[in-house]
């Protein structure tokens, strides 16, 4: 016993503590990549290089990985760089609210334990990649205020743990993917402010867990779905400034569920609950150091 002590009283003595990660170089190096690829040196908080990696800011170490990312609006400046796929225990990724440019590295797809990603609000372009529905685990898609562009990949229906996604005000266009369909958890689905254009799928009715559903400013036509009518747990319902033919759909829902509804229909009076207004473009929910419990 005394032999005992006396070792744990020599590691304090010589300095060498318990509980410090040591994560793998290649993890390491996927956060000096990052780190340098945004101007590091420039960020709000910048991380001290020379201490140990669960001391930088918004960075997570559990059981020696890296698992989680937070640097919400720290002055991120330039690119994502490809290294990121090194990461491959990360589960959360928010680099929301910065000024970040180029395009989403098409490796991003082999972060797959990944349940959480959001980008709003930097300044990303191209296209999201194909293949993004390798991501099975993710539980939350934000990318909202971006340049990105080309159509919805068709991939999102692959991603049946979503409960999110929010691809709102970029330069998409196209039509909605009838596979967002088969996305029964989804919770949210924010499309406002692109170029979409052809008529909502019919397989939207699927997702009776919806509670926002934003479409409004785009080119979307035809007649809103008679399956809408199932879509008993929709609380924020927006569809104005697009170019439908009926609202036959709508008129078929119980509007007195709405906290927030707007449609181009005059017979169809607006509701706005003052709480809920400002979250009409799903751009003031859940962001930094907000524990998604996921």
């Amino acid at each position: 016993m005394r032999l005992t002590l006396f070792a744990i009283l020599s590691c304090f003595i010589t300095g060498v503590t318990f509980g410090k990660s040591n994560i793998p170089s290649k993890e390491k190096k996927a956060l000096i990549d990052l780190y340098q690829s945004t101007n590091g040196s420039g960020w709000s908080v910048p991380w001290d290089l020379d201490t140990p990696v669960d001391t930088w800011k918004g960075v997570t170490v559990k059981d020696n990985h890296v698992v989680g990312i937070n640097l919400f609006r720290n002055n991120l400046e330039g690119t994502l760089p490809s290294g990121l796929a090194r990461l491959r225990y990360l589960t959360h990724l928010n680099l929301a609210f910065n000024s970040i440019t180029g395009v989403l590295p098409q490796e991003i797809i082999e972060l797959q334990n990944l349940k959480v990603l959001r980008l709003e609000m930097n300044r990303l372009k191209g296209e999201i990649p194909k293949e993004i529905g390798q991501l099975k685990n993710l539980q939350v898609f934000s990318i909202f205020n971006n340049f990105i562009n080309g159509s919805i990949p068709e991939g999102f229906g692959e991603m049946t743990n979503l409960r999110e996604l929010n691809l709102s005000s970029n330069n998409l266009k196209g039509n909605i993917p009838a596979s967002i369909g088969k996305l029964t958890k989804l919770e949210a689905l924010g499309l406002f402010e692109n170029n979409l254009y052809g008529s909502i799928p019919v397989e939207i009715g699927a997702l009776v867990g919806l509670k926002e559903l934003v479409l409004a400013n785009n080119q979307l036509g035809g007649e809103i779905p008679m399956e809408f009518a199932q879509l008993s747990n929709l609380k924020i319902l927006q569809l104005q400034n697009n170019r439908f033919d009926s609202f036959t759909g709508v008129k078929a829902m119980n509007t007195k569920q709405f906290l927030v509804f707007d449609t181009d229909d005059k017979s169809l009076k607006p509701r706005f609950n003052e709480i809920q207004l400002q979250r009409t473009r799903m751009a003031d929910t859940k962001f930094e150091d907000v524990d998604e419990n996921e």
